[in-house]
């Protein structure tokens, strides 16, 4: 059993009222990951499997970007109101995520 970050224990993630989208959206991901992995095994052109490794990431980042956005529009939203540590912390978490994005 895993214990709950303390900042991640006042309110429900940002994501929540769109969390069967996003479960709808990562089991889609995960098809298409087994379909690119079925594409390998059966040998096939590699442009193909190029091009849906593309929309595969394309994919992920869709995902990213909105829960990145909830989270900015969530929990750093509420964390700002507070000002204070919390704030500068939720901030910092969300310039790093925007960073390890802009790199992958």
């Amino acid at each position: 059993m895993t214990t709950p970050a303390p900042d991640t224990a006042h309110a429900p993630h940002g994501y929540i009222t769109d969390k069967d989208r996003y479960l709808n959206r990562l089991k889609r991901i995960e098809g298409q990951a087994r379909g690119i992995s079925k594409m390998v095994d059966e040998e096939k052109y590699c442009i193909d499997i190029l091009t849906q490794i593309s929309a595969l990431t394309s994919a992920l980042q869709a995902v990213a970007v909105g829960l990145l956005d909830d989270h900015l529009k969530h929990c750093v939203l509420d964390a700002a109101r507070m000002e204070g540590d919390q704030a500068e912390q939720k901030i910092k978490e969300a310039s790093d995520a925007i960073a390890r994005l802009v790199r992958s």
